[in-house]
């Protein structure tokens, strides 16, 4: 017979318990000084909580995935909580539902990746102690999501314009049709200039402190934004802006992402929009209510660049997994990959009448495609859609812009832009340093309705407006009014 005496170890049956009473009594100190006001340094939502929020768990709680019907984007919506009631109590961790589902030794979330370490718990359960206050800035709060699955109203523009200390990154740049405006991205704000930069007209609070995309409708009289604030949400705007400059007003704002929209496009028929998002989709949205319509899900990376053919009916999408994909325009359904992998793509843009485009490289190449009439790769030809690449660049291409004939293509990287013709891919014109340009990123490129000029923005805040022929330097501005101090501390020598 064997002996039933102690041995000094505990089976994994009895242990199991055991570490649970332990991990509980470990964690419950820290929830029960949570409930007090005193307990510990003031947590702030905005600076200490959404953060937590945004990395673990809006993958699996954002307007376009409500898993439990629960969206983790911005406070209201955390409030309200999902299908099983409110997410906290505020002033009283120890009966907050979030806090019950982020606890323990086996947490029940996030059921996919990492758990929530003690520490970001014990701030969230301390944030809750603390009356759970929202200190999101007014700029970036969104509006509660409407219920019938249309796209939610993006975030409230701020009630005063920006206060501008320097200038700001510039990351959008659009010529009005009619080429008497220029478009340009500010923070919580897009600023419309003369065209040659002599004068700023307008000034449209957004809502966004960074657009990634702007261009106007082909009869010039809508305004077209993506943009948002980097892993807190995204939304589309439009602006009427048919009239004067005195009645320009919002026309759309949706909030469509936990993160920013890339390569925002109109499709021909101008009733849909498609864009791509840090969540490796491509999406497809009526213009009329916002309703998304499908997603493309086949990459494995950001997808950056999106473009419809010339007939509309099927969708390119490409991005960081350096794949450029077609899908179904309609439908969503896949269709085929037409490239070679070589490098991750960062930009792209469309031929304005050809099914072409063209895209840029975090290598610093850039290459056309054709993107209709497609061969099948092989073994043999693995690119057979490659039309040409052109000259390398000497850093990532951040952007690249056709011409309107769609004769000359602009590709702007670090420290210089530089324009190709399309025709046979040899260098027009270089925008460089040495004539004027930033010897920083440049995040941004346009050509005149003419095609006479180019206009480039980037990380220094200017806004130089070259020959797209010769690459001269014709005129460099700040596009926001400074806010300059007038007066010296007592210290400081003149």
């Amino acid at each position: 017979m064997k002996s039933t005496a102690p041995t000094g170890r505990l089976s994994l049956s009895a242990w199991l318990p055991l570490a649970v009473v332990t991990a509980c009594l470990l964690l419950a100190p820290a929830i029960r000084a949570a409930t007090t006001e005193s307990a510990g340094p003031p947590a702030s939502f905005a600076r200490d909580v959404r953060p937590i929020l945004n990395r673990s768990c809006v993958g699996c709680h954002q307007p376009g995935k409500l898993k439990g019907k629960l969206d983790l984007t911005a406070y209201a919506p955390f409030r309200a909580g999902g299908k099983t009631g409110p997410a906290f109590v505020p002033g009283d961790p120890g009966k907050s539902l979030v806090v019950d589902q982020i606890s323990g030794p086996e947490p029940a979330m996030p059921n996919k990746g990492e758990h929530l370490t003690a520490g970001e718990v014990e701030t969230i359960a301390r944030w809750i102690g603390q009356g759970a206050k929202d200190d999101t800035p007014v700029g970036e709060r969104p509006v509660a999501p409407v219920a019938d699955g249309a796209a939610a109203p993006g975030p409230m523009p701020p009630e005063r314009p920006t206060v501008y200390r320097l200038p700001p990154v510039i990351t959008a740049l659009a010529f009005s049709p009619d080429g008497k405006a220029l478009a340009v991205a500010g923070s919580y704000e897009i600023l419309l200039h003369e065209a040659d930069g002599s004068k700023l007209v307008r000034r449209l609070p957004s809502g966004s402190p960074r657009t990634a995309t702007l261009f106007y409708s082909a009869d010039g009289k809508t305004l077209f934004a993506a943009g948002g604030a980097p892993g807190q949400f995204g939304q589309v705007q439009s602006w009427d802006v048919s009239g004067d400059g005195s009645d320009y007003h919002p026309a759309k704002n949706w909030r469509v992402a936990a993160d920013l929209p890339f390569g925002l496009c109109l499709s021909p028929s101008a009733d849909r929009i498609a864009f791509g998002c840090a969540d490796r989709t491509g999406r497809v949205l009526s213009l009329a209510d916002g309703k998304e319509q499908f997603r493309v899900e086949q990459h494995t990376d950001w997808v950056l660049g999106v473009a419809f053919t010339v007939d509309g009916k099927t969708l390119l999408t490409t991005g960081r997994d350096k794949a450029l994909k077609l899908s179904d325009a309609a439908t969503g359904r896949p269709i085929e990959q037409i490239n070679e992998p070589q490098e991750p793509i960062t930009c792209a843009a469309r031929h304005p009448a050809q099914d072409l485009v063209a895209v840029g490289g975090a290598g610093g190449a850039t290459r056309l495609y054709k993107i209709s009439d497609l061969q099948k790769r092989t073994d043999a030809n693995r690119d057979p859609n490659r039309v040409k690449e052109l000259e390398r660049l000497n850093g990532p291409v951040n952007a690249v812009a056709f011409s309107p004939d769609g004769n000359l293509l602009a590709v702007a990287a670090t420290g210089e832009a530089r324009v190709f013709a399309v025709k046979d891919g040899r260098r027009v014109a270089m925008l460089s340093p040495g004539g004027g340009n930033s010897a920083g990123p440049i995040f941004a490129v346009a050509f005149s309705p003419d095609g006479k000029r180019v206009a480039a923005g980037g990380y220094d805040g200017q806004v130089r407006l070259f020959d797209a022929e010769k690459g001269t330097l014709l005129k460099s501005f700040v596009p926001v009014p400074l806010d300059v101090p007038t007066t010296r501390p007592a210290d400081q020598k003149p």
